[in-house]
């Protein structure tokens, strides 16, 4: 089945977050194709906003109840292999090419459909076990500037900053702001207000995600 399951997240304002940096959609279980050209729409925000801390990636969650067995890019002229981690990223070519040509990508899933999903999500690049404030900063603004170029007309008129950022670790971890202990625990919210005091934030074990929070209000 032929479905283009990216472009059509159209919610609300305040649910925004939850939709475009971890768009979960139920897809069919079983052979099923994408189309290529919702990919590369989000993929060309990111190349050509220049952003050097933050990326992009798209996942297929939850293994164990939702397996790529396989899976291609293909065009009517062309088969490629997708290729994947072992976390099920997806590593997905910027081509303007594979647009032109309407390609897909198709998968095979082993899973039932109510497990199996598509995620989008917003993150930091390349961790690493301590952060300047100016680091910190320009991840938050990077998050924002790219979440604002993803909302298209009308939401534009009502983007809503992010908070802060949320950090989440495999193991619990101590997290120091400015030499002082305030957090032990493997998720960590740092508010935008405590982003533009601090001089440094250090982790005793590096982050395995960074990704935007949105307090609720």
């Amino acid at each position: 089945m032929n479905t283009n399951l990216l472009s059509k997240c159209i919610i609300p304002t305040r649910l925004l977050l939850s939709c475009l940096i971890f768009v979960q959609m139920s897809v069919f279980a079983a052979p099923f194709s994408l189309e290529y050209q919702g990919f590369y729409q989000r993929l060309k925000k990111v190349n050509l906003g220049h952003f050097q801390l933050i990326e992009m990636a798209f996942l297929v969650p939850n293994k164990t109840l939702c397996r790529i067995k396989s899976g291609n890019i293909a065009t009517e002229k062309h088969i490629y292999p997708l290729t994947y981690n072992d976390d099920q990223q997806l590593y997905l070519p910027f081509d303007a090419q594979l647009k032109r040509d309407r390609a897909l990508i198709n998968m095979d899933i082993e899973g039932n459909a109510r497990d199996c999903r598509i995620m989008m999500q917003i993150r930091g690049r390349q961790l690493k076990s301590s952060y300047k404030a100016t680091e910190m900063k320009q991840i938050q603004n990077e998050m924002n500037r790219l979440l604002k170029s993803l909302q298209g007309f009308p939401m534009k008129y009502f983007y809503q900053p992010i908070t802060g950022v949320n950090i989440e670790f495999d193991e619990p971890t101590q997290v120091t702001i400015d030499d002082i202990q305030v957090y032990i625990g493997k998720q960590f919210h740092l508010g935008s207000k405590t982003i533009e005091q601090l001089s440094q934030v250090s982790f005793s074990h590096k982050p395995k995600l960074i990704s935007p929070w949105l307090e609720e209000r």
